[in-house]
Formats: C-alpha cells, sequence, structure tokens
C-alpha cells in the first residue's frame, strides 16, 4: 500500500490561496494608491495596510500549521536541483510575508508615533512603539518597497515553476494545491 502524501491537506491549501489573494490585492492596492491624488490615496491606503497585518497574522498560522502537520512527498520527476529550488523559494516566501508586513507595520508606527493600524473600520491594532520619526519611516518604506517587488518577482517565478512542472515536465503538481486531482498526468 501506497502511503505517500500526494496533496497538502485542506488547511494548508485554505491558507495558500487566501494569502495569495491578500497578497495579490494588497499589490493592487498599493499600485492603485501610487497613481491617486493624495487627498484620496488613504481610501487605497487603509485597506492595504489591514490586508497586511491580516496577512501577518495569517501566515504566523500557516507556520504554525506547517510545524504541526504532514506535508507531501516531493513529485516523482521532480528533479533534486528543483526541489531545492522550491524549498528556497518557499522559505523566501515565509521570510517575506512576514518582513513586508511587519515593515509596513513598523513604517506607520514610526511615521505616525506609535499610532495603531485601522482593521477595516472595525478596531484598531496598537502601533509598535516608536517615537515619531519621519526619515526613518521613509527608509522603512524603502525596505518595504523592494520587498514587495521580490516578492511579486517570487511569484511570478512560483507560478511559471508550476506551470513548467505541469505541462512542460507532465508532474501533476498543481493538484498539491487543490487544482485537479492529481491522478493523471496532463
Amino acid at each position: 500500500m501506497d502511503t505517500a502524501i500526494t496533496r497538502y491537506a485542506k488547511g494548508a491549501i485554505a491558507f495558500h490561496w487566501i494569502i495569495a489573494a491578500l497578497v495579490l490585492a494588497n499589490y493592487a492596492l498599493v499600485q492603485i494608491a501610487g497613481n491617486v491624488d493624495k487627498a484620496v490615496k488613504g481610501v487605497y491606503v487603509g485597506p492595504h495596510k489591514a490586508i497586511g497585518i491580516t496577512i501577518l497574522f495569517l501566515t504566523l498560522l500557516r507556520i504554525i500549521w506547517r510545524l504541526t502537520h504532514a506535508r507531501p512527498d516531493v513529485a516523482a520527476g521532480v528533479k533534486p536541483w528543483e526541489a531545492a529550488l522550491a524549498k528556497t523559494a518557499h522559505a523566501l516566501f515565509y521570510i517575506l510575508l512576514i518582513s513586508i508586513p511587519l515593515t509596513g507595520w513598523m513604517m506607520s508606527s514610526a511615521a505616525s508615533g506609535g499610532g495603531g493600524v485601522g482593521w477595516f473600520g472595525l478596531f484598531e491594532i496598537p502601533g509598535l512603539p516608536f517615537a515619531e520619526n519621519r526619515p526613518l519611516a521613509g527608509e522603512i518604506y524603502d525596505f518595504h518597497k523592494i520587498m514587495g517587488q521580490a516578492m511579486f518577482v517570487l511569484i511570478v517565478l512560483h507560478i511559471l515553476g508550476a506551470l513548467k512542472h505541469q505541462f512542460f515536465d507532465k508532474v501533476p503538481v498543481l493538484a498539491k494545491m487543490g487544482l485537479g486531482d492529481g491522478s493523471r498526468n496532463v
């Protein structure tokens, strides 16, 4: 009997797709905010901050999930160097999924002197203990932006890698994340 795990558990799949959707929504919000008048920028920046805090929280839960649940085995047909590259990319995702929202929170706190971050108008997440320091907030912003750009590149590479495995190598990796049943090579 084959006991190999071939797909992630439903909780891991839910974390993956919810966080992915939130990251893409946040990227869209910040792109829109960069192209509007300063007077209406807050309409986009407020939800951007709330989504960022949500991503941070969900990522911490996802890490707990990952540490307490089995993962699928590397799919047959994936070369060892590709598996190592995927492992590195996943580690970078976790680093960025924590660092980007954390630096955003730090930036907001430094710009406001420790002011909180509103969470979709429902409540406020307390700010981090920073004295108002706009130059520091600007420096944190630069780092936050660079990490956001790195996240975008990593997402594109991740998608391209999954599509390469699925359609060129005929390894049904998409089924591991709930896309298809994985019972056949496409």
